[in-house]
């Protein structure tokens, strides 16, 4: 097993691991930086992003506004000092991406164009057109290209974190052209492996989604915090769960139930606007759980669209014209077309919720440190928490550069201090974790009694869907979590097909479905212990927010063959106690 020596090893090569070997290289020119990915960086999911990014820059703005739209967004399970640095720092690295050249949209006297977006009660999401994350990937991507401290390692697969002496040191990756195991020692970690939506079977999220990082972390012993609050996304094209990304609301698209009746009045979040050019006040631009869980009413009540992929509710744009469709929604039109046949320009198109984005996940402090000394997370595989139980559309994209850099900038400052390997107990530990991996291609054939990779997924992403989704239940949960805890002991058993070296998807894919189970297990154990509805996370059984017993945060830890242990950690609330959220379109 070949030795690579770094002194930063990045998991993750989207926008947050991009930021993160930006600020580092910028920081010190003779660091050796290891960015590490399953994929090439620009396949990676930030490119798939595509409204904007959230940030102040116009006079009619504040930070303030900024920090109580996120807050209340998040149901005040946000930590408010951390929300105060995203807002105080948001602006300052959309500029920066600026100056490396992202092509955002401008207005006619040359600035930068903002447009309205869900929650939030000011225009302040940058965009470029509705191919946002594309061009901010792109941006981050070419800057690294000027740093030779950057080596990066594309179509690397991390398998395990390598820690001794109470820290992370390193890890395993495999090299996947060629099936070889490498050790990477390093003075420190940064994860930015996104997140884990594909353990459920409808959601924008590529197939690469699959909570590796958060697995990474989880089984090293740092917590998973807030792992039941997974978001859904209101419009997703209903026969493949394409994201219609949340601009088209932003740019005055109104959502009609089979009735044409825009319905979202009935859920605390109108009065009805004039068609047109859109104000902050109409309800479309409702926060996306709310938006989300109308849709699930209007379907009880018998109001949505029957299609060939279930029910719907449509996204109508027509009133746009085509030019301005065009102009600032030519991919979502594209997309339209080729997946459903359907021509916004031309006619409404049916939208029903989709899995779309975690807000638990790795459990770190405003420096993106985590509880292990080391080891460091930013992005969507990250728990900071900005995003409390429901992230606002457009903070995500902000989120991977503010917390990507602070990772580096925390990750540096460790290297400093941090004292010598002891490289006899990190080799021992890597050869364990190829031995986990060789102990695979042992395991007995389906035919021969082992379990199959596709039957496992399938009954995991059955169980998510059914139990786990936008309405959960006491009865439901509970066979959510013993159904899980199953799959992870079968788990044990599951076979591969491929026995080659050479690219062998199946062994990655049964890798992925590891992680998937784990940060399953956490999140049903998560969910059923919570019990109150905040958020993305609605309990039929407990419909009330309850912030005497839960305004806290989940930590759920690693135990094992077991289920996972469940602590937690109090809401840091600095300013802004707990309130109403109101979407009805009284504020000023």
């Amino acid at each position: 097993m070949e030795i690579i020596e770094t002194d930063i090893a990045i998991i993750g090569a989207g926008g947050a691991g991009l930021r993160a070997a930006i600020a580092l290289a910028q920081a010190n020119p003779t660091l050796r930086i290891a960015l590490i990915s399953k994929v090439y960086p620009m396949r990676s999911h930030t490119c798939a992003a595509e409204g904007g990014a959230a940030g102040v820059i116009k006079a009619d703005d504040s930070l303030a506004l900024h920090f109580d739209d996120t807050v209340g967004g998040g149901d005040w399970l946000s930590d408010q000092d951390c929300v105060e640095y995203f807002v105080n720092e948001a602006p300052k690295e959309l500029t920066q991406l600026e100056h490396w050249g992202c092509p955002w949209n401008r207005e006619a006297d040359g600035s930068v164009a903002v447009r309205p977006f869900g929650g939030m009660k000011k225009q302040r999401t940058w965009f470029a057109a509705d191919k946002s994350g594309f061009h901010i990937l792109h941006t981050l991507f070419q800057t690294t290209l000027q740093f030779e401290s950057i080596k990066r390692y594309d179509e690397y697969f991390a398998i395990d974190l390598l820690v001794d002496d109470g820290r992370c040191q390193g890890l395993t990756a495999l090299e996947m052209h060629s099936g070889m195991m490498k050790q990477f020692n390093a003075k420190a970690v940064i994860i930015a492996g996104g997140g884990a939506g594909r353990m459920f079977p409808f959601t924008t999220n590529g197939a690469i989604k699959t909570g590796d990082g958060m697995a990474l972390a989880y089984r090293a012993g740092v917590p998973l915090k807030d792992m039941e609050f997974v978001q859904y996304h209101p419009t997703g094209l209903p026969n493949t769960g394409s994201l219609l990304t949340e601009a088209c609301r932003g740019e005055g698209g109104v959502m009609l139930n089979k009735h044409g009746r825009r319905y979202l009045q009935d859920y605390g979040m109108g009065p009805e606007t004039p068609l047109g050019k859109p104000q902050l006040k109409t309800m479309e631009l409702g926060p996306r759980d709310r938006v989300s869980q109308a849709y699930w009413h209007e379907w009880q009540k018998g109001n949505t669209v029957t299609t060939p992929w279930g029910e719907c509710v449509l996204l109508d744009m027509r009133h746009l014209g085509e030019k301005y469709i065009n102009e600032r929604l030519p991919l979502v039109r594209e997309l339209a077309i080729a997946y459903l046949g359907v021509d916004i320009v031309k006619d409404a198109v049916p939208i029903r919720p989709v899995v779309h984005y975690m807000m638990g996940g790795i459990s770190t402090n405003t420096k993106a440190a985590t509880s292990l000394p080391g080891l460091y997370a930013a992005g969507e595989c990250a728990c900071v928490s900005l995003n409390g139980a429901n992230r606002l559309g457009s903070n995500s994209l902000t989120e991977l550069l503010v917390f990507g850099k602070a990772a580096a900038l925390s990750a540096l400052e460790h290297t400093m201090q941090a004292g010598s390997a002891n490289a006899a107990v990190l080799r021992e530990k890597a050869l364990a974790s190829q031995a986990r991996i060789r102990e695979l291609f042992s395991r007995p054939t389906p035919s021969d009694g082992g379990e199959t990779l596709s039957g496992l997924r399938k009954e995991m992403m059955d169980t998510m869907e059914k139990n786990c989704g936008l309405y959960r239940t006491e009865t439901g949960l509970k066979e959510a979590v013993s159904t899980i805890q199953s799959l992870r002991e079968r788990y044990k058993k599951v076979s591969l097909h491929d026995k080659s070296n050479v690219f062998n998807t199946d062994l990655f894919q049964v890798l992925e479905l590891g992680s998937m189970l784990d940060c399953a297990s956490a999140l049903t154990v998560s969910a059923l212990e919570r019990k109150e509805s905040r958020g993305a996370h609605q309990r039929l059984d407990y419909v009330q927010r309850d912030d005497v017993n839960f305004l806290r945060h989940s930590m759920a830890s690693y135990q094992g063959d077991a289920l996972p242990r469940l602590d937690y950690l109090d809401v840091v609330i600095t300013k802004s106690p707990p309130g109403v959220r109101d979407y009805s379109g009284d504020h000023k």
